[in-house]
Order: structure tokens, then sequence, then C-alpha cells
């Protein structure tokens, strides 16, 4: 189990903290200078260790969420685990959902004038990767 747990802390440091980092750091300088090459730069850098970061902890919190709660109760919102495996989901449907809008309706017309729209992508993403934490840290610690 520690090394389930390990794996999952490390994807998140990285999803977490990359993504504190653009938005801190890349998106007020990109907006500041309405240059979107800053924030395409960054995510081409980022999207090599960034996604399987991600994916690492789709693979390591399902594991650690079969162990704490079976699979045949996972429709259940019977305990304080089932509750935060529904948050825990919710967060990365809202995660998966941001990602697949940005991709594809957001990115190929981006521009000076559409940064804005991808800014508040980034800022929705970040804050939802900040609550993964939080809810991670509920799951594990009972709340």
């Amino acid at each position: 189990m520690l090394w389930l747990v390990f794996f999952h802390v490390l994807g998140a440091a990285v999803w977490v903290g990359g993504h504190l980092v653009l938005a801190t750091t890349f998106l007020p300088r990109a907006l500041k200078e309405k240059d979107p090459r800053i924030i395409q730069s960054f995510e081409e850098q980022f999207e090599r260790i960034g996604i399987p970061a991600l994916l690492l902890q789709v693979i390591t919190g399902v594991w650690m969420a079969l162990i704490y709660v079976p699979f045949e109760e996972w429709l259940s919102l019977a305990s304080t685990h089932h509750r935060f495996l529904w948050m825990k989901l919710g967060l990365l449907a809202g995660t998966i959902g941001l990602a697949i809008h940005a991709r594809f309706f957001i990115i190929p017309k981006l521009s000076s004038e559409t940064l804005p729209n991808l800014a508040f992508h980034i800022v929705l993403v970040t804050l939802l990767a900040v609550s993964f934490v939080w809810v991670g840290l509920s799951f594990r610690f009972g709340g």
C-alpha cells in the first residue's frame, strides 16, 4: 500500500505543481504580453510529464479506492470514503471535461484575443487539481 500512496502523491506533485506554476507564473506573463505562445511553450514541455502523472494518479487512485471501497459498493454513499470517492470522480470528470473542451474548442483557435478563454480553463483546472489534493487527504485521513 505504501508504494501505491507514494506513486499517487508523486503524480499529484507533478500534476498540481505544474498547474500551479502555469497559473501563477506563465499565465500572468502571457496575459500581460498577450502572447499565447508562452502558454503553448509551457504546455508542450509539461505534457510530456504532466499527462503520465495524471494517468499515474488515476491508476493508483482507482487501485487505492478498490482497497477502501469494494467496486460493488461504489454506487453507495454509505460512508465518508464513499462520498470522498465520488468527489474524486467528480473532480476527475471536471478535469477531463475541461481538457476536452480546451483541446477541441479553444486551442485550435488560440490567439491573443481568445487567450482569456484559455486562462479561465487554466484557473479552473488548477483549482480542480488543488481540490484533488484536499479531497485525497480527506479520503486518506477521514475528512
